[in-house]
């Protein structure tokens, strides 16, 4: 039986760095055994289909090194599938606030809690944010352009890769399709 992923690939198709056409990468995928491929908006998310008890990490590595080999891009890959992503969306601290400014970082690994409680809560005042497991749940009052909580922070101090902050109504549209 398959389940249904989504890969968050950090830095692709951002700005004019690290171009990956979408259409080669599924295609390399592809023949590398991963199916249903289909990308998922242009900055390099990517939803696709393993077997049920593929493992997150072991997936994520797979998919890093095959795009290292084949387009020589070093490219640190993040892995939900859809019961996780379902997880994600319910258990968001902010889903009653107004959802434009409602996002989502999702981490490669859990952090320490110790590395957590370091954290500035008041780092970019009036945002908000909460880690949750290898998430973090933002709430970016003044929205996404002027936060100081960015990738650059909690990945220095949480000692983890990030992903680009994600909308939950765009993970939303991945858990049911």
């Amino acid at each position: 039986m398959k389940s249904t992923y989504l890969a968050l690939l950090r830095g692709v198709n951002v700005g004019g760095k690290n171009k990956l056409p979408m259409k080669d990468l599924c295609n390399a995928l592809s023949k590398d055994g991963f199916g249903d491929l289909r990308s998922f908006i242009q900055s390099g998310n990517l939803i696709f289909s393993a077997e049920r008890d593929s493992d997150s990490q072991s997936l994520a590595s797979a998919i890093s090194a095959l795009i290292e080999k084949q387009f020589g891009l070093k490219i640190p890959t993040v892995i939900r599938n859809t019961a996780e992503l379902s997880q994600v969306l319910e258990l968001n601290p902010y889903k009653n606030a107004d959802a434009n400014l409602q996002y989502i970082m999702f981490l490669q690994h859990a952090p320490a809690n110790e590395l957590v409680a370091c954290l500035d809560a008041q780092k970019s005042p009036p945002d908000e944010f909460k880690v949750q497991g290898q998430e973090i749940y933002l709430l970016l009052k003044n929205g996404a352009a002027r936060t100081k909580l960015t990738n650059i922070y909690f990945d220095s101090k949480l000692r983890t890769i990030s992903t680009l902050p994600c909308c939950p109504n765009t993970v939303k549209t991945v858990t049911t399709k």
